[in-house]
């Protein structure tokens, strides 16, 4: 799967945790999950709870500490993916 369609996917997934002061239209690849979109801690585990159902994958730990950004997500799910 590719980086856009990955992305395309991950829209409407985060824009259902943002704030509201937060437009959907701010998210981009280099977009700080919670430092920009300013998604809290609970929130992000939502996230990620949504992003391994809808793309059939499961978050390690270790996966979880490396998530920033966008396009840490987008890493994370082509590498989960592709094994």
């Amino acid at each position: 799967m590719t980086s856009e369609a990955i992305f395309k996917q991950l829209i409407p997934i985060i824009s259902t945790y943002l704030p509201e002061d937060v437009s959907k239209d701010t998210i981009q690849l280099d977009s700080d999950l919670t430092a920009e979109l300013n998604i809290n801690s609970a929130h992000l585990v939502d996230v990620v709870l949504d992003v391994e159902d809808a793309f059939e994958i499961e978050f390690a730990n270790a996966d979880m500490e490396k998530l920033r950004t966008v396009n840490d997500a987008i890493s994370i799910i082509q590498t989960k993916l592709t094994n």
